[in-house]
C-alpha cells in the first residue's frame, strides 16, 4: 500500500520513521508540510494537522483509510469520507499515553504562569535574586472544560496539589463529578459559573460548531482578573483577538498555550508580548505517547492490509 504522511519527514520526533520501520513492506510519502496536493494514488492518509474536505476526497481514486496519528479529527470531513466508503479512525488519547502526557504539560503551564517564569529569566539575567514571588497551586480552583481522556487525566494528577477541582462536561457531568472527585460539575450551559470560580481555566475539549471561539470577549469578562487560561486542546476554541484584548487590558492575568489560531504560529505575533507562556503544540509529544500512538497506527494499517476493520473508527 501507498501511505501519505501530511507533515514533515521528521515531525513529532521522527514518528514517520518509526512506523516505516514497522511496515517496511509499504511505501510512505511525506508531504514536507501540514497539507497535501492530492490524494490520488494513495491507499492511506495520515492527515496530522491538514484539512481533508470533500473536494480533496473526490480526487482520491483508491483511498481506503484516513488514519489520524492522535485523537483530533476536526479538520476531516468524516461524513463525506463515509459517503465515499473511506474509513476514518483515530487514536483515542486515553489508550496511547497521550492524555497523560498532555496533562503533564498542562501542569507545567500552570506552574510556569504561577511562578512567572518569564520574569524569572529576566531576574536571573539581571542578577536579581529572590524575585519574582510566585503563587502556589494549593488552595486554588482549577476549572477543567472537557472531562474526557485529557481532562480526566489532568484532574487525577492535580489531586496531590490540594487544589479545588471543578469541571464542565457535555453529558452526565454528575457522573464525572463522582468518578473524579470534583467539587462541582456542570454542563456547557453553566460555563459562566466555572469561569467565575476558577483561578485556572483549562481547555480540554474538541473543536465543534458549538465550542469554536467559546473563549471570546464575554467569556474573558466572566473570568477573575488574576486567573489564567490554559489551552491544551485546539486553537479554534479561543478567539485570538479577544484573548489579546483580555491580556492587554489585564482582564485576565495570562495564558498558557500549546495550540494556536493558525499553525505554525507566527512567533512575532504581538500577542506574545503579553504574559503568554507558549509551547509549540508538543503536549502529546513524549516518548510514551509517541510509542503508544505508533503502535495503534501500525495495528490499524496491518488490519486494513489483512482485510479486517480498523479499530477506533468514527
Amino acid at each position: 500500500m501507498k501511505i501519505l504522511f501530511a507533515a514533515h519527514e521528521n515531525a513529532w520526533g521522527g514518528f514517520l520513521g518509526m512506523i516505516r520501520n514497522k511496515l517496511s513492506q509499504h511505501e510512505f510519502v511525506a508531504t514536507g508540510h501540514f497539507g497535501f496536493d492530492t490524494l490520488k494514488g494513495f491507499d492511506v492518509l495520515i492527515p496530522t494537522m491538514s484539512i481533508v474536505d470533500r473536494e480533496h476526497l473526490l480526487e482520491a481514486d483508491r483511498l481506503l483509510l484516513i488514519q489520524q496519528c492522535g485523537a483530533g479529527l476536526e479538520n476531516v470531513d468524516i461524513e463525506a469520507a463515509k459517503s465515499m466508503k473511506i474509513k476514518v479512525a483515530n487514536v483515542p488519547a486515553d489508550i496511547s499515553g497521550n492524555a497523560d502526557s498532555v496533562a503533564e504539560l498542562g501542569i507545567y503551564l500552570m506552574i510556569g504562569l504561577s511562578r512567572n517564569v518569564r520574569q524569572m529569566a529576566a531576574s536571573f539575567a539581571n542578577g536579581h535574586m529572590g524575585s519574582p514571588p510566585g503563587r502556589a497551586l494549593r488552595g486554588k480552583t482549577v476549572g477543567i472544560i472537557g472531562l474526557g481522556g485529557i481532562g480526566s487525566a489532568l484532574a487525577r494528577r492535580l489531586k496531590p496539589f490540594d487544589v479545588h477541582l471543578i469541571g464542565i462536561k457535555r453529558h452526565d457531568p454528575q457522573k464525572a463529578k463522582e468518578e473524579l472527585g470534583l467539587e462541582w460539575a456542570g454542563t456547557p450551559a453553566e460555563l459562566n459559573e466555572l469561569l467565575r470560580r476558577s483561578d485556572y481555566v483549562v481547555l480540554c475539549l474538541p473543536v465543534t460548531n458549538e465550542s469554536r471561539n467559546m473563549m471570546g470577549k464575554q467569556s474573558f469578562l466572566s473570568m477573575k482578573r488574576d486567573a489564567f487560561l490554559i489551552n491544551l486542546s485546539r486553537g479554534g476554541l479561543v478567539d485570538r483577538d479577544a484573548l489579546e484584548d483580555a491580556l492587554a487590558s489585564s482582564t485576565i492575568a495570562g495564558a498558557g498555550l500549546d495550540v494556536f489560531w493558525v499553525e505554525p504560529v507566527d512567533p512575532n505575533d504581538p500577542i506574545f508580548k503579553y504574559n503568554v507562556l507558549a509551547t509549540p503544540h508538543i503536549a502529546g509529544s513524549t516518548d510514551v505517547s509517541i510509542q503508544g500512538i505508533m503502535k495503534a497506527v501500525v495495528e490499524n494499517i496491518i488490519r486494513l492490509e489483512n482485510g479486517k476493520e480498523p479499530l477506533y473508527q468514527k
